[in-house]
């Protein structure tokens, strides 16, 4: 992470609020870079980051906050965070497109209740990332109608390992096999992603860690792992 705006954004896909990030002037800090770490190829989101003002803001903070000047330093330092947090607002900001506004409004949507309170009470279950999912693919819906489709690729994404099957001619049946040990969290995240996709007329069977077997998938035909259908 180089930027302030990518920090924001690390934070917010980790569950993390970025106003809990405390922006300090760095004493001293590298003049090639706008974050200071401690460690140069830092991963995590830290409570504390140093930073280079001037980096990119020299125009804004040229005459603020002069190493002369000592006086009254936790309202210099206060006065600091306040306006990188601002900054780092309008950076992230700068980087949306017009979907990505909606999907934040229809995020938002989610929380607050418009999809029904049991979603508002439930959505949370899901990480930052996984809500972005759904929210895109909720907007898609609206587009185009294709609510098996995109079930199918809100499942595949949130659960990457998933083998899905459809009989929607025949039963209006969809089978996911999730691959992954049942929890509660997850199950809450099911059932998220069928109340908001899944048609009326069809049926979903969920199955965790053993599916049926399929002859001419190797992955399902495993001794000891699959049922009987």
């Amino acid at each position: 992470m180089d930027y302030i705006w990518e920090l924001a954004i690390k934070a917010v896909e980790n569950g993390i609020d970025p106003i809990d990030i405390h922006y300090k002037f760095g004493q001293p800090f590298s003049g090639y870079m706008e974050l200071s770490f401690v460690q140069m190829n830092e991963t995590e989101v830290l409570p504390v980051v140093e930073i280079n003002p001037y980096y990119r803001y020299y125009s804004i903070f040229k005459e603020l906050f002069e190493p002369n000047v000592v006086e009254n330093p936790e309202i210099i330092d206060a006065i600091h965070d306040l306006a990188i947090h601002h900054l780092a607002d309008i950076d992230v900001l700068m980087g949306m497109n017009k979907r990505e506004y909606h999907i934040r409004f229809v995020e938002k949507e989610l929380n607050e209740g418009l999809f029904g309170g049991y979603i508002s009470r439930v959505i949370k279950v899901c990480t930052p990332r996984e809500q972005m999912i759904i929210a895109n693919n909720l907007l898609s819906l609206y587009d185009t109608d294709e609510c098996i489709h995109l079930l199918k690729n809100t499942v595949k994404m949130i659960f990457p390992r998933a083998y899905i099957f459809s009989n929607v001619d025949e039963k209006d049946e969809i089978v996911l096999f999730l691959q992954t040990k049942e929890t509660k969290q997850k199950a809450e995240k099911i059932e998220v992603i069928k109340y908001l996709f899944m048609p009326f007329k069809c049926t979903v069977e969920v199955y965790w860690e053993n599916m049926f077997g399929i002859i001419g998938v190797p992955a399902l035909m495993r001794i000891g792992e699959f049922l009987n259908y």
